[in-house]
């Protein structure tokens, strides 16, 4: 049950402690605040800030034979599709009245990795109509191919790269191969991301190995980084309180609780800036924290184990 809340409250008070564009929300009646903290947002943080650089560095790069590539690796959860969906958003898809340009391409590597399904994902990112008709490779490598170069494609991001040691032996090399004959014929960057997996599958492979240079995004240590990135949320969430949390004693609690990741930290300090609002503290603290309705990875997978037990 939300509590009502006079909203006018909130129109005089000090709303110092947020980030401008947060105060007019903060304004704004409870339903219409919880919508907003549900929904997603940017948070910009040093290495967030660090890889949108390099994106935009390598989208640049004259054409040459022997591009440079990027792999964007780190664990599960910990902001690496945000950064490549905020790149992405930066340099849109420009219509024309014939057909779509796409700057920036993102595909997802299929969970049963296979050349032909890779270029049938890679038609689909560029919204190809495809026939009802299955195609030979050598045609959906000649389709695809041409497409990419009417659509304007400066760079091919392959999200959850790591899914290509799922793989057979024999597949897993096609694909190797296939990422060094890419970059070759198109001369446009390449970006992978996934977790470790995604290294080590390059890695199997000293010429692409050479290309890609990895830039990680490790788990959270309680840091001045870490207290950086929690004032950032207190300001962006529309509380008509100061939450306390930009403190090493509280980055160490946070980060412990969601294991590290910032996707999970994202889903706690949500979830609490949730109860803040119900409860009419206004405020992420200790109360408004134990009152959030989350719980991290590995309690999760012990809830699940029991229900199956």
């Amino acid at each position: 049950m939300v509590t009502s809340t006079n909203t006018n409250e909130a129109a005089d008070g000090d709303l110092a402690h947020l980030h401008p564009a947060a105060r007019d929300i903060a304004r704004l009646d409870n339903e219409q605040r919880l919508h907003y903290i549900r929904s997603d947002r940017w948070i910009g943080y040093p290495r967030a800030t660090a890889a949108l650089e390099r994106l935009e560095t390598l989208l640049t790069w004259p054409a040459k034979q022997r591009m440079p590539n990027l792999l964007l690796i780190g664990p599960t959860n910990n902001g690496k599709s945000m950064i490549i969906e905020k790149f992405r958003r930066t340099h849109p898809v420009i219509s024309h009245p014939d057909r779509e340009e796409f700057p920036v391409l993102v595909v997802q590597m299929p969970s049963d990795p296979s050349v032909s399904r890779f270029y049938t994902a890679l038609l689909a990112a560029m919204n190809a109509p495809m026939r009802p008709v299955r195609y030979r490779l050598p045609d959906l490598e000649q389709l695809a191919l041409r497409l990419l170069r009417t659509a304007g494609v400066r760079m091919l991001v392959i999200d959850e790269l790591h899914n290509v040691l799922a793989g057979r032996g024999d597949l897993r090399r096609q694909f190797l191969n296939l990422l060094r004959f890419l970059g070759n014929e198109l001369r446009i960057p390449l970006v992978g991301v996934g977790t470790r997996d995604a290294y080590l599958a390059i890695r199997a492979d000293d010429q692409l190995e050479n290309r890609f240079a990895p830039l990680t995004l490790p788990r959270w240590e309680p840091d001045a980084d870490t207290c950086s990135l929690l004032a950032s949320f207190a300001a962006a969430f529309p509380l008509r309180q100061p939450s306390p949390i930009a403190t090493p004693e509280m980055a160490s609690y946070l980060l412990a609780r969601c294991e590290g990741t910032i996707g999970e930290l994202t889903s706690l300090l949500t979830d609490a800036a949730v109860a803040a609002i119900t409860s009419g503290q206004e405020a992420i603290n200790q109360a408004t924290l134990l009152a959030a309705a989350y719980a991290g990875p590995s309690e999760r997978r012990r809830l699940f184990e029991r229900e199956l037990a």
